[in-house]
């Protein structure tokens, strides 16, 4: 019997892990076929919420961060754009990247769940950020990604020049990090098990078959 599976997905379209692990639980979903029936909902968290809309050079940033030296950075980058290419997911960020505020991103990612098509936004937002080297904080850029993702171009621009869902989003980061999130990606399964981390697709499929052997017998 098919089970039905509420995932609550929070992560940032800044976060490179938060595409590896997206990637790698979409993978593990197609394996497991119709053991569940997932619904998945994406949910805002910023990296770096204090950003400027300029953003600030990658290497830079992750220096002051993390302490972290160029040639370490490099060598991130490197293995993250690895591990993304195994989920099938082109990465192309380099020394010349920047981080940027990612609030707009989340506010119409907060629309989308509203009218529909909220997993193709999060997919082409991510796409313009770590394929394509494009600001998410730029709304000409957010307004592309809508329309790549199937949804309307001019409601999308309303959302961004209103400032729309500013306060619900402020809401729902409040809410994670009151439920004790402070890292993502943080994937929450029927509001009662947490999958961290950027996870292969391996470890996905595991707990998802262990989740809905236990949901099972909860009834």
């Amino acid at each position: 019997m098919t089970q039905p599976m509420k995932i609550d997905f929070v992560s940032d379209v800044s976060c490179p892990w938060c595409i590896v692990g997206l990637g790698g639980l979409e993978e593990a979903l197609r394996n497991v076929g119709d053991l569940v029936q997932a619904q998945i909902t994406f949910h805002p968290f910023e990296l770096n919420p204090d950003m400027p809309p300029e953003g600030q050079n990658i290497v830079e940033h992750v220096g002051e961060k993390y302490g972290a030296t160029p040639a370490q950075s490099a060598a991130n980058r490197t293995a993250i754009h690895a591990r993304a290419a195994e989920v099938g997911f082109t990465m192309k960020t380099n020394e010349q990247s920047r981080i940027y505020n990612t609030f707009d991103a989340h506010r119409l990612l907060h629309w989308a769940g509203i009218v529909g098509g909220q997993h193709a936004l999060k997919r082409a937002l991510f796409e313009a950020y770590f394929t394509n080297n494009q600001s998410p904080a730029d709304h000409e850029v957010l307004v592309a990604a809508a329309q790549a993702a199937g949804l309307d171009a001019a409601a999308a621009r309303e959302v961004l020049e209103s400032g729309r869902y500013a306060e619900e989003v402020r809401a729902a980061e409040r809410h994670w990090h009151q439920a004790g999130i402070s890292s993502v990606p943080a994937v929450i399964v029927n509001d009662r098990y947490l999958i961290s981390g950027g996870q292969p697709a391996a470890a996905f499929e595991r707990a998802i078959r262990t989740i809905a052997t236990e949901e099972a017998a909860r009834g």
